[in-house]
């Protein structure tokens, strides 16, 4: 909003065309919605204590995280208002990219809002049917899908660490663009069950894809780094900045021992988000190293379900991963940071590929 208002400015001062810079609006994208988190997070931590939007723990959980029972959730949230504000301000409003994102982002949001209301405030357990919690994040997905088929997206998929290979799916590139933002959502979803352990690995990702789009949008780098250009994708940058900022605001809270918990309207809508990102700027495979970690933890659950199901024997002592490891005898701390690291390991090597196509 910013850039639509004050950049036209620049023919009567110079200073406003640091508005036609993305960098600059990106830095202040991520710079006001970290600002933002700690104005709001505070405020709406406490209306969520005081509504009594406490954390359900399930009994099937390590014996742990009995003592989370009552932690504010639906903290996610924060994340929402926080990035969807800062993206208004400091986004360029006329770019169609931008809305699909905050589409997608809004569409899980509600999604997941919807799923932590049945089992916080109407004490249904499980919260929504999965299946039908699934059904409507295909939903959401399809729409972005079509919308990208049929305003003229690149169907190639390109293969990191190859150079010149890439897959021209066509019309089933509608289908890949389901799979990547579901799949990308139900992750980060699964993933979040400690203090701090989805939104850390989401800080880094969402950097990582913060330079991918800045890079795929310039088409002079594009070229020079033999990548695919993608005209307009390079706001999103913006886009990624703002959820940067948010995150490591809500990360202040959500540390360990957390103040409060995302739920699903936050890990929903920001691996909605994630996927995206990836889909549009044309770094779709890359996500399985970015989000390495989000990826290891939806594995760890389809292996134990697939092995009990097919030799009734379980392949980890708990899943998610991360559970299992807590059974193991691993403190929440040292399972959080060294998944962190994981993470920033993963996402440079992620970034490497870019040299070596």
């Amino acid at each position: 909003m910013l850039y639509y208002f004050l950049y036209p400015l620049a023919k009567y001062h110079a200073v406003f065309n640091l508005f036609q810079y993305i960098t600059f609006r990106t830095i202040y994208a991520a710079i006001t919605a970290l600002v933002l988190s700690f104005i709001l997070g505070p405020y709406l931590i406490e209306k969520l204590r005081a509504l009594k939007l406490g954390e359900v723990v399930r009994d099937c959980n390590p014996a742990g995280h009995q003592g989370k029972a009552g932690t504010p959730t639906m903290g996610g949230a924060i994340i929402l208002l926080v990035v969807l504000g800062s993206v208004l301000l400091w986004g360029n409003i006329t770019n169609k990219y931008v809305w699909l994102l905050m589409f997608v982002t809004l569409g899980m949001g509600a999604i997941g809002f919807v799923d932590d209301y049945s089992k916080v405030v109407k004490k249904k357990k499980g919260g929504m049917r999965a299946r039908t919690k699934i059904l409507l994040q295909i939903i959401v997905a399809s729409i972005a899908a079509l919308f990208l088929y049929y305003n003229g997206a690149d169907t190639v998929v390109t293969i990191p660490f190859l150079k010149d290979t890439a897959v021209d799916l066509k019309v089933f590139y509608i289908p890949f663009v389901v799979l990547v933002i579901v799949g990308a959502s139900n992750a980060v979803n699964l993933t979040d069950g400690l203090d701090g352990l989805a939104i850390g690995p989401m800080i880094i990702a969402a950097a990582t894809y913060m330079l991918l789009a800045y890079l795929v949008g310039h088409v002079k780098i594009a070229n020079y780094l033999n990548i695919l250009y993608v005209p307009q994708a390079g706001e999103l940058a913006v886009f990624a900045g703002a959820m940067v900022g948010a995150s490591l605001g809500f990360l202040w809270y959500n540390t360990y021992p957390a103040q409060v918990f995302m739920g699903d309207v936050g890990s929903l809508s920001l691996g909605g988000a994630l996927g995206t990102l990836a889909v549009i700027t044309k770094n779709e495979i890359i996500l399985l190293l970015v989000g390495g970690i989000f990826v290891m933890e939806a594995l760890s659950v389809i292996f134990q379900v697939a092995s009990f199901k097919l030799t009734g024997k379980r392949v980890f002592a708990m899943a998610p991963i991360h559970h299992h490891y807590e059974l193991k005898g691993w403190p929440e701390p040292k399972i959080i940071v060294r998944f962190w690291i994981i993470s920033i390991i993963l996402a440079l090597v992620a970034i490497s590929t870019l040299k070596i196509r």
